[in-house]
């Protein structure tokens, strides 16, 4: 919105003005929101030894910058980088700290796109506006006075052609606002409307060209011709793929290198994974099915589970990662890629994963064991929690739509969950926004666990608002 300062300020207080409108204006042309691919991590192997040992005392990673990615070491407590490429740190609440100036205005302007060459509109800068209807004159007593002019003596405007000029500027600016406000809910609506249809029609299985960033890009049969026995087993892998996926698990191969594909598995509900999605590369060694397939999972340096190393390990017995009896290890005749998934998301991604522990079960039992259960889910979904935000801010290569459409549908539910906690249910009890279970309520007791979670709450609504979803606002809290 162009406006005539002239009229209402002195030559002083215009050239502040001026300077503060540009300093908006640069600062609202940044790009706060360029989504980068999630880039396969190189360090190390499946079976790396660098690997941690299984703990499964987890922290609540304070170190971490609340964003889901793991503090480079520089100690700046509760400020993120929203991205990479950009110069600006936001708060838990998700409002740029450069200063108490941008503060005010990114809370006025977070998450608006207007056309260009549409100037946002600066409340403060805007003298009142008449009514759209306001005649050519008008008479007020107060302006008779200040005039000098008689009780009941009309003054047209017409008579101070500078006076008449800005208010008709004034109300020619007013009407490009509304137009602009309109175009922008217009124009998010339309984009929101497009990310939930690509996320509708996103396929559970497919084929796409671009492996670049696999984890396993640079082994394999990179740049060879496998045999042709090994090409058929493949083949029947991604049949069996193709018709029997859950609705829960995505799956996408790549045309051009058979041995790769890259699965992304929903957490389960009931679980205190529900609502996130979890990364997979799988590499279909040379001598396939004689030997399982390798696993690599996406942890953005989270340890989340004591199947799931932080370095990407995946400890499971259908891999031969883990011991475990004849029928439970990976047998080459009538094991599966199709197995190996649902056993991830259904025997790791569990609703008690405390026990995924070996000898937990027997060591723990009774109300110690659950008690030690229950505050190890509430450090998982606090860890699930960044998870979702690393991947929203780097969502994988080809699974863009999906991650996009995913959280826009389930923001709402994940955060009337947040708030559920913080009252007292006990994680995995929230199902759709709602406590499945009365008498879950008050199990979640641990001040840290409710702490923990309202530190995170207001990076979670600025991501998911950056996302796209728009009723997220109410569940910010007090900075």
């Amino acid at each position: 919105m162009d406006i005539d300062i002239d009229e209402f300020t002195s030559q002083d207080t215009q050239a502040s003005i001026s300077k503060k409108h540009k300093h908006i204006e640069e600062a609202l042309v940044k790009d706060i929101g360029n989504s980068t691919s999630l880039a396969g991590s190189k360090s190390g192997a499946v079976n790396s030894e660098n690997c941690s040992s299984l703990n499964s005392d987890l922290s609540y990673h304070d170190d971490n910058d609340g964003d889901g990615e793991v503090d480079d070491g520089n100690d700046v407590d509760d400020v993120s980088d929203y991205d990479d490429n950009d110069d600006y740190m936001f708060d838990d609440n998700g409002n740029n700290d450069d200063d108490d100036y941008l503060k005010k205005m990114q809370d006025q302007f977070d998450n608006v796109d207007l056309p260009p060459g549409v100037e946002a509109s600066i409340s403060w800068l805007k003298e009142p506006v008449p009514h759209a209807n306001v005649p050519a004159s008008m008479s007020t007593s107060s302006q008779s006075n200040t005039m000098g002019l008689p009780t009941g003596v009309r003054m047209s405007v017409s008579l101070f052609p500078d006076l008449e000029n800005s208010i008709n500027k004034a109300a020619g600016a007013s009407s490009s606002t509304v137009s602009a406000d309109l175009s922008s809910d217009g124009k998010e609506e339309e984009e929101k409307d497009d990310v939930l249809r690509k996320y509708e029609l996103f396929k559970r299985f497919d084929t796409v060209d671009d492996f670049s960033d696999h984890h396993f890009c640079h082994v394999g049969f990179s740049g060879q011709q496998p045999p042709k026995n090994w090409t058929k087993k493949i083949q029947e892998e991604w049949k069996i793929l193709e018709k029997d996926l859950p609705d829960t698990i995505y799956v996408r191969i790549y045309e051009t290198r058979m041995d790769l594909l890259r699965a992304i598995i929903v957490g389960p509900a009931g679980t205190p994974y529900h609502d996130g999605l979890f990364v997979f590369d799988v590499l279909f060694p040379p001598n396939y099915p004689d030997i399982p397939p390798m696993v690599y999972y996406y942890s953005g340096g989270l340890r989340l589970n004591p199947n799931l190393y932080d370095c990407g390990k995946v400890c499971l017995s259908l891999l031969n990662t883990w011991t475990g009896k004849t029928n439970e290890m990976w047998m080459p005749k009538t094991s599966t890629m199709l197995q190996v998934l649902v056993s991830i998301q259904a025997l790791i991604l569990n609703d008690k994963p405390f026990f995924n522990e070996p000898g937990y079960e027997k060591m723990y039992g009774g109300p110690e064991g659950e008690k030690k259960s229950t505050a190890y889910n509430e450090e998982v979904f606090i860890l699930s929690l960044k998870t979702m935000v690393y991947t929203m801010r780097r969502p994988p290569k080809h699974f863009e739509d999906l991650v996009a459409g995913h959280f826009l549908l389930h923001a709402h539910d994940i955060l009337s969950a947040c708030k559920a906690y913080m009252e007292g249910a006990q994680v995995g009890s929230v199902a759709k926004g709602s406590v499945q279970n009365a008498s879950e309520v008050g199990k979640s007791c641990s001040m840290d666990f409710k702490q923990a979670v309202a530190k995170m709450i207001n990076g979670l609504v600025a991501n998911f608002c950056k996302n796209g979803s728009k009723d997220c606002e109410q569940f910010r809290l007090p900075s």
